[in-house]
């Protein structure tokens, strides 16, 4: 099992930096989708990051070796290529039918797949936190679909294909999440993410079109060096904060990311509202998307928030002094 080394806030900070910079990316995709089709935007992320990180391992004589993981492990990287791959093309599509904030909150869902993926996989218990944070989430989401509950509920519109086709990507990085939490027990999370990213794009490489971009504009091009740079920093920041910080916490502070993306995508809807739609919501659906990510947040956070608890009351415990003879 993989235990994180303590810097939090190292950790922190890198946790921080992921959740700025997935709460930009849709904004940044959705734009780039408007001329490239899914398959050729995310291989384009999967090669320039992978080649990028290749580099850099080889200038430091880091490369490593296939050959010399064990069978398990080997199970373990192919579970997570096949996971991020799926993740991120499943992502882009739900985007070419959703709006950025829609997209980022129904990836909250994520955490409630990974939590009960922990307890199948290493036998975490459900608490009474997680079993809060669930009463919190789902309601949430019903407040926060309330203009297009029907919808959802009756018929197979392009939007509801989107949230389907959102909740399986959610599933994929579930996936992903179990895997690499594991591989980063054998090597550093730079070696993990070049390897993964590598073999992602090698997966998806027949079924891109690269000349798609020379249709881009000048606009379209600088957004997608922005949405490749946002592959590299972004996930290599958060393969990196699971080795410092606990994952519970990393998971919690991840989930407030459709808060930067609804205020990203506000700021940007005021000053270029030809480029950038602004979110057509009224306040139950924002009052929704709150309980959503406090949901989410208490989901990841309530395990580690119960044994503080627990451990400072036994602390209490032990210093009371005896009672007067």
């Amino acid at each position: 099992m993989h235990v994180s080394s303590g810097r939090w806030l190292y950790g922190f900070l890198l946790t921080l930096t992921t959740t700025m910079l997935w709460g930009v990316l849709p904004i940044l995709l959705k734009e780039v989708l408007q001329v490239m089709d899914p398959y050729t935007v995310t291989w384009y992320r999967f090669l320039s990051a992978g080649l990028v990180l290749f580099c850099w391992l080889a200038a430091k004589r880091r490369l490593p070796s296939i050959r010399a993981l064990s069978s398990r492990n080997r199970g373990l990287l192919i579970v997570a290529i096949g996971g991020l791959a799926c993740n991120y093309v499943l992502y882009v599509m739900a985007l070419q039918r959703l709006t950025p904030g829609t997209m980022q909150l129904i990836i909250q869902v994520a955490p409630i797949m990974l939590m009960f993926g922990s307890m199948l996989v290493f036998r975490e218990r459900f608490g009474i936190g997680q079993l809060i944070g669930l009463l919190v989430l789902i309601p949430g989401f019903g407040l926060f679909f309330n203009q297009r509950l029907l919808e959802l509920l009756t018929q197979m519109t392009s939007y509801t294909t989107g949230i389907l086709i959102a909740i399986a990507s959610a599933f994929s990085w579930a996936l992903y999440g179990l895997a690499q939490k594991q591989l980063l027990t054998i090597w550093s999370s730079v070696t993990v993410m070049m390897v993964i990213y590598l073999a992602c794009s090698v997966l998806l490489w027949p079924l891109a079109s690269p000349l798609e971009v020379l249709q881009l504009s000048t606009l379209q091009r600088w957004l997608l060096l922005g949405c490749c740079l946002n592959t590299l920093v972004a996930y290599g920041a958060f393969a990196e904060a699971l080795a410092h910080w606990e994952a519970s916490r990393v998971s919690a502070t991840v989930a407030t990311t459709p808060l930067f993306t609804f205020s990203l995508v506000a700021l940007g809807s005021m000053l270029w509202p030809s480029v950038i739609e602004p979110e057509l919501l009224n306040s139950l659906a924002y009052l929704g998307a709150l309980m959503v990510v406090g949901g989410s947040a208490l989901i990841a956070l309530a395990p580690s928030l119960i044994q503080n608890l627990l451990n400072r009351r036994l602390r209490r415990l032990s210093i009371t002094p005896p009672p007067a003879p």
